[in-house]
């Protein structure tokens, strides 16, 4: 069995703070083993966002007032979008747009390893679907930097997962909201 295999995604853990309007943000807080510089290295450079991240970057993305083109993972049709990095504070700061919501990463140092926090606004009707996908991406990103990669999960694909969907449906019940039906 491959490690994919055995993946298994643990509980829902995420906050969500509701807003008006139609978008919410998403918190999802990681502690991982790794040492900020090396968990920097994997949200900003390309080689290592392909392994993990829902977005291709064209460039680094550790360079405030950079342009980068992310290109959207396993979406129905290609969707590419530009970006200004607006904040880019090497390593424990990082903020930019995606997908027409705010994404800022906190880095702190913590027990030798990094305390990761993910700020997303999200489309509220989808955020859910979203921290279920970013849950899953961390859990990518976490094993990739431990040396036991899992490979990337992303898109319309991780979406026929179990484990995506039970996740999905924790974090509807969790937030309050009903699940998008596909």
């Amino acid at each position: 069995m491959t490690n994919r295999e055995q993946y298994t995604p643990g509980p829902a853990s995420a906050q969500v703070r509701k807003e008006e309007g139609a978008n919410w943000t998403l918190v999802l807080t990681r502690e991982l083993r790794h040492k900020p510089e090396k968990v920097w290295q994997a949200l900003t450079e390309p080689g290592q966002l392909r392994e993990w991240a829902p977005f291709d970057a064209d460039r680094s993305m550790g360079v405030a007032g950079a342009t980068v083109k992310l290109t959207t993972v396993g979406a129905p049709s290609p969707h590419a979008t530009e970006t200004t990095i607006t904040r880019a504070e090497a390593p424990r700061l990082l903020e930019y747009n995606w997908g027409g919501g705010d994404v800022r990463w906190e880095l702190e140092a913590a027990g030798g390893g990094t305390r990761l926090t993910l700020w997303a606004s999200i489309n509220r009707g989808f955020i859910s679907m979203g921290a279920a996908g970013w849950h899953i991406c961390l859990d990518v990103l976490d094993h990739l930097l431990g040396g036991d990669p899992l490979g990337r999960m992303a898109g319309m694909e991780v979406m026929k997962f179990g484990g995506w969907q039970r996740l999905n449906a924790e974090y509807a019940k969790q937030f309050g909201v009903e699940p998008p039906q596909w």
